[in-house]
């Protein structure tokens, strides 16, 4: 039972001079307003409110009494007068009661109604605002079948009490008793019916606020995950990439370092043979880099730039080229091709290639020395390519063997990526196996 008396029909402002004002805001700046004031909690914000309406009882009864009605045309003494309006002040006052015991100030409401209903003349109908805001309050704050049943109740008692009033006063009991009837009537229901209609539309707004912030986290999320499956691509690349040539590069550099002093000529050639290897490098990476630009047209420049238009996009087709490099680095390394090659969607074109290349810095770099034999093989459903090393002709030193496994997550998460199966793991001889086996949906199915 947290309703907010900002928002009720009674003491919420509804419109402004442009036009009907949003609730919701009028509902914050009266809860600022009555925070600042120091009104805080269900029972002191109701207590105002009581105080408010048993203000305006009071007024508006006075001026019915006293001051708009000729003292000719009232039966009441002043005695009875000065009652009626000390019932309808007491009745605003049981507002402070609403929310936190609302049933207690429905049958007080309602208790003190039937005394004014005896205390009325028998051509008058006479009732305050309390009535109507209980009524509105039993609407909000409990179940429609409940306040209905709540509410008839109170008017059936009313009713009762307007019906015997009027058989001890005067012979005409249905016309002297219909106005109370229907004045209670009408302020039960309607108020009931005004309340419960509050209260279902703050609950589907409630119910829409809640959507619209699902629907922001769950955006959010979906970025938040393409934005991490964009970084796990880029490490991807730019660790196959720099494994790759960087490995080789200093493999090369050893070399060149031993044959500085005895063979000058071939510690030249090493050196060019770095120089052009770093030049691929930067050309690889020039690649990777694109992807991070914002639009085509940027990436277009990127390519059209120093040495981006010559760079090509590695894969499959070029697979021989990166065994011959391996071979250039001193790895023996054997390639065969089965089945009539044919072009691969470019995403596992991509994949597969750099699956290869991983393998290959893998064994350079864990078992130096060891044969490898690379196997591309194009079947009628699938394409395979499987990379098997032999055991380490002698034990890579310390610190080539720490290794963080960056490399074949990266090659279990590219086999994710293009829905191929994977398998890598050590073999029976001591040597290590990658195999990788994508489905060719563009392969012949005859």
């Amino acid at each position: 039972m947290n309703e907010h008396i900002g928002s009720d029909p009674v003491t919420a402002p509804t419109g402004g001079p442009t036009g009907p004002a949003d609730p919701s805001r009028l509902t914050k700046r009266m809860d600022v307003l009555l925070a600042r004031l120091g009104v805080t909690g269900p029972f002191a914000r109701d207590c105002l409110l009581a105080f408010g309406v048993a203000g305006l009882t009071f007024t508006l009864m006075a001026a019915v009494f006293w001051v708009v009605t000729p003292p000719d045309e009232i039966a009441l003494d002043p005695a009875q007068a000065c009652l009626l309006v000390a019932l309808g002040v007491g009745q605003a006052l049981l507002l402070c009661l609403r929310r936190v015991h609302p049933l207690v100030c429905l049958v007080g409401v309602v208790g003190l109604q039937v005394v004014m209903i005896a205390l009325s003349p028998p051509d008058a109908t006479i009732r305050g605002f309390a009535p109507l805001v209980v009524a509105y309050t039993i609407g909000a704050l409990l179940p429609a079948r409940r306040a209905v049943a709540l509410v008839s109740a109170a008017v059936a008692v009313e009713v009762s009490a307007a019906f015997g009033t009027a058989a001890l006063t005067t012979g005409d009991i249905v016309l002297v008793a219909l106005g109370p009837a229907g004045s209670s009537a009408l302020s039960y229901l309607g108020g009931t019916f005004v309340g419960s209609y509050v209260a279902t539309r703050r609950h589907y707004l409630r119910l829409v606020r809640e959507q619209a912030a699902e629907v922001v986290r769950t955006q959010q999320a979906k970025v938040q995950a393409a934005i991490g499956a964009e970084r796990t691509q880029m490490a991807r690349e730019l660790h196959d990439v720099a494994a790759h040539h960087l490995s080789g590069m200093v493999v090369q550099a050893a070399a060149v370092h031993r044959l500085i002093d005895r063979d000058p000529a071939a510690a030249k050639e090493g050196v060019a043979w770095i120089r052009s290897q770093g030049k691929e490098t930067l050309d690889n990476l020039r690649l990777v880099v694109g992807v991070l630009r914002g639009t085509p047209a940027d990436r277009a420049a990127e390519a059209s730039g120093p040495g981006g238009g010559n760079v090509p996009v590695p894969g499959l087709a070029v697979l021989g080229e990166l065994i011959r490099t391996a071979r250039d680095l001193g790895t023996p390394v054997e390639f065969d091709i089965d089945g009539v090659p044919r072009p691969v969607p470019p995403i596992a074109d991509v994949a597969l290639y750099r699956m290869v290349q991983e393998s290959l810095s893998n064994a350079r770099q864990h078992a130096p020395g060891a044969s490898v034999r690379v196997e591309l093989r194009y079947l009628p459903r699938e394409v395979t390519v499987s990379v098997r090393n032999a055991p380490p002709a002698r034990r890579p030193a310390p610190a080539a063997r720490i290794s963080s496994g960056v490399g074949l997550v990266g090659m279990r998460e590219r086999a994710q990526l293009i829905g191929a199966r994977f398998a890598a793991g050590p073999t029976a001889d001591g040597g290590w196996s990658v195999t990788a086996t994508l489905t060719d949906k563009g392969g012949d199915r005859s």
